[in-house]
């Protein structure tokens, strides 16, 4: 937002040319967007409280503001902030007497930045002067600065420590304590006693194409771009934002949203993965079996998923290495499909076997199989392994 208006800095007609006025600078800061945006009344938090307490310090001084400076949305826990910096090189070049703020953690919230900015002020002749703190240049005025300077300090690293132990209680309550992923929606609702409560929905427009997603790559014949090129079809889009509009996704993008705990009901936070208590969008079977193709797409590369073939994936090479397909061209350009030893193919074992035709593996593949056949004793057998493990990794994830 600018730093001043027309309105906010023109110089009354009556102290035009009074050379002998104090000329002052406001500097205001709020810590959040929300803040700023919202323009909240509450004393000495909000853009206009702070302004109006500066005004009137200034006239009791005798004083006119030439200039305000304000950070909108700027910690005050480093000195990187674009107004401040302004205000610096700003006295460097203007005649000013005194820089007024609402308070001294307006202006720093650590020692170093906070000498750092007075030592600035007092080179170029400005007197720092707080509103709601009676500080000034006397050995009196010195200490209380250095000691309310210091208190801003510890208040701002107590409020970091208590912050973050806040977001670890959260997450190991099952809460989300970062911005919702894409398929779900950050809201705030009411409690029973009438308190704010952020927490986290389903999205109903983009949640069943992110379910859908993770399903379609389950499948294991679809490469990222390609299942990106679908969704932007399908109409998924980011959220949009003041600042950016809906796109469809990228596919870097896509990966981490199907690299993401977070949509089988997970929170990770700090390294610690807990039990969410959102709805989750994806069986954590239907998870660990992306997590799965991903891993192999890594290893033999996500292009090569372009050639589709029932049986890409489940060959591997008598060396140990997974066969994967490729396609081949003549010089008359006819395209032929092989199947050839990865190791081989990237130099990582020194397997000599050549490529095999498709049509030559399927008819091997089809072969082997009428060599196999599981007794009924058996195949009941199988069955109850199968589903004692999907058992046991449903009572994992509700635990």
């Amino acid at each position: 937002m600018p730093a001043t208006t027309e309105a906010d800095t023109a110089v009354p007609a009556d102290q035009e040319g009074l050379n002998d006025a104090q000329r002052a600078l406001a500097y205001i800061r709020v810590s959040t967007k929300e803040q700023a945006e919202r323009g909240g009344f509450e004393e000495g938090f909000s853009i206009p409280a702070q302004r109006d307490a500066i005004r009137r310090a200034a006239a009791e001084a005798g004083a006119m503001i030439v200039e305000e400076f304000i950070d909108a949305g700027e910690t005050a826990t480093n000195a990187r902030r674009p107004d401040l910096q302004r205000m610096l090189s700003y006295i460097k070049s203007n005649r000013v007497d005194l820089c007024i703020v609402h308070k001294l953690d307006r202006l720093a919230r650590n020692r170093a930045d906070d000498v750092a900015i007075h030592l600035a002020l007092r080179q170029a002749g400005v007197t720092l002067v707080s509103v709601t703190e009676n500080i000034d240049e006397t050995p009196t005025g010195m200490l209380l600065h250095g000691i309310m300077s210091t208190i801003a300090e510890f208040y701002s690293r107590n409020l970091a420590g208590e912050v973050t132990k806040g977001l670890q209680q959260k997450a190991a309550s099952g809460g989300t304590v970062t911005k919702a992923p894409l398929g779900y929606l950050n809201v705030r609702e009411r409690d029973p006693q009438g308190r704010e409560v952020r927490t986290v929905t389903v999205d109903p427009e983009r949640a069943p194409l992110v379910a859908w997603a993770f399903e379609a790559y389950a499948a294991g014949n679809r490469s990222l771009s390609d299942l990106a090129d679908e969704l932007a079809a399908r109409g998924l889009t980011s959220l949009p934002t003041p600042k950016r509009p809906a796109k469809p996704i990228g596919v870097s993008t896509l990966q981490r949203m199907l690299r993401n705990p977070y949509y089988k009901g997970d929170i990770v936070y700090k390294g610690a993965r807990h039990l969410g208590i959102h709805d989750r969008l994806v069986h954590p079977t239907v998870w660990t079996k992306v997590q799965n193709v991903l891993d192999a797409h890594n290893i033999a590369g996500d292009r090569t998923q372009t050639h589709e073939h029932y049986l890409k994936g489940s060959l591997y090479c008598g060396c140990g290495k997974r066969m994967t397909i490729n396609h081949a061209r003549n010089r008359h350009g006819e395209t032929y499909p092989y199947f050839i030893c990865l190791g081989r193919h990237m130099g990582t074992s020194g397997c000599e076997r050549q490529a095999v035709l498709v049509s030559t593996v399927e008819h091997l593949v089809a072969e082997h199989y009428r060599t196999i056949e599981l007794s009924p004793e058996a195949a009941d057998a199988l069955t109850g392994m199968i589903e004692d493990i999907f058992d046991r990794i449903d009572a994992e994830s509700e635990t």
